[in-house]
């Protein structure tokens, strides 16, 4: 498992934010933190489970997209946790 670094972390967020748009994402992604990789999954947490399944259910290929390429490394699937169980 490795853990993402803050700027790792900001820079998924910062691209993802130019996908989805400002308004988009200051009500759907407020408050995420992708956290880590393991293989190729990558786990995030987002402020409850309402906003993580969103979340999951509808950016999971843009952010594994982003991901991949940040990271430099595959990114196959996504999920997303309520911040409650980190």
């Amino acid at each position: 498992m490795m853990k993402l670094t803050l700027v790792q972390d900001q820079a998924i967020q910062a691209l993802m934010a130019g996908i989805v748009g400002a308004e988009t994402f200051d009500r759907v992604f407020a408050g995420i933190r992708f956290d880590n990789i393991e293989g190729t999954m990558l786990y995030a947490f987002a402020g409850n489970a309402e906003v993580a399944s969103d979340i999951e259910d509808s950016y999971s290929p843009y952010i594994a997209a982003v991901a991949s390429q940040v990271l430099d490394k595959q990114v196959d699937v996504v999920i997303v946790m309520p911040k409650v169980l980190q």
